[in-house]
């Protein structure tokens, strides 16, 4: 009798641990599914961050109602932003057209110098091919039309997902801590407050790199006379959000631009890519850093390559954040609470 008892409780247990895994393997799968909706997920919670990062000193300062202080923070960014674009906006049009033109014509320049190697005509391939490819956009002109829409859609989403997240931030704050046990709720509530600290800080360091970079590559531009410059410094700017990737890929249609131009005005201009950067790695960030959040630089370059390959193009975009944030929950959740290992957090003393 008691065999079969211990046979019946062995039997249960088993069971029990097969639906476990299977309802583990499921919910991997669904997220898995669903990993574009989270990658989104986190997306709006940057916007609200920034949102927030604006409106708390207003808050504070000026002692006003947060919801006003949100709607002005709201405010405040839509005028930076349409206010940039009106400023710049005659010169950037005239300077992309010659952009637009500069690039095939370098890209062919380009494409005959590696012929003169021996090595064929790869980009000129690459073109025709990308031309050949043209009829079948225009075939598949549903397929792209939906993928347009979905762009625009989530670009919304993100929008107004930070607006709700940002006005209310301690109803969806305390909804999604109600989701684990009680006995763990403080400390998840408290890694949560590290992670927004940290990816405050990190924003705001970053923010400051990005300006700074686009400042000095449109001086070193105007400098050494290459076309495009505004443009080609707006580009540099906004791919520093990049890490890693982003400087080199702006470089691209920069020297793509001064090639046309002469090829000693290309070597000028990775020269002076080569300066700026050098610049930001040994005296930029070492000062933004003293305030801002410092994550390793391996951890960042391996998250950029997992995020990219699990996320595709919106991964790379939110690696340098996700990063941030996994950093930061990594070593409050596992380092210091499993390991019971004292281990500095990042923003833990500096937000």
């Amino acid at each position: 009798m008691a065999e079969q008892q211990n046979g019946t409780i062995d039997e249960s247990t088993f069971i029990r641990r097969v639906l476990i895994l299977i309802a583990l393997v499921a919910g991997a799968l669904i997220l898995w599914q669903l990993r574009y909706v989270l990658v989104l997920l986190f997306g709006t919670v940057l916007v609200a961050t920034i949102i927030r990062a604006i409106a708390n000193p207003v808050s504070k300062h000026l002692r006003l109602p947060e919801g006003i202080s949100v709607a002005l923070s709201i405010l405040v960014i839509v005028g930076l932003v349409g206010g940039t674009i009106w400023l710049v906006d005659a010169q950037v049009s005239a300077q992309s057209q010659h952009l637009a033109d500069a690039i095939p014509k370098a890209i062919t320049m380009v494409d005959n110098w590696l012929a003169g190697f021996g090595l064929g005509h790869p980009l000129q391939s690459w073109v025709s091919q990308m031309h050949s490819g043209s009829s079948a956009i225009i075939s598949n002109f549903g397929g792209w039309l939906s993928s347009l829409t979905f762009g625009i859609t989530s670009v919304l989403i993100l929008f107004f997902g930070g607006i709700f997240l940002a006005s209310q931030p301690r109803f969806y704050g305390i909804g999604a801590i109600k989701l684990v046990p009680t006995e763990k709720r403080s400390l998840i509530a408290e890694a949560m407050l590290d992670s927004e600290n940290a990816l405050r800080l990190w924003l705001k360091g970053q923010v400051i790199a990005m300006a700074v970079i686009g400042l000095l590559t449109w001086i070193g531009f105007l400098i050494i006379g290459v076309p495009s410059a505004l443009v080609l410094a707006i580009i540099a700017g906004v791919l520093e959000f990049i890490p890693y990737a982003g400087p080199i890929a702006s470089a691209v249609p920069a020297v793509l631009v001064a090639l046309v131009q002469s090829p000693e005005l290309a070597v000028w201009t990775i020269v002076m890519y080569v300066i700026v950067h050098h610049v930001e790695a040994y005296v930029l960030q070492p000062l933004v850093q003293q305030y801002a959040v410092d994550v390793p630089a391996v951890v960042m370059l391996f998250s950029l390559l997992a995020f990219g390959m699990l996320f595709g193009l919106i991964g790379v975009l939110f690696a340098a954040p996700m990063a941030v944030v996994a950093y930061v929950m990594v070593k409050r959740l596992y380092v210091v609470e499993a390991l019971q290992t004292p281990t500095p957090i990042p923003g833990e003393k500096k937000a």
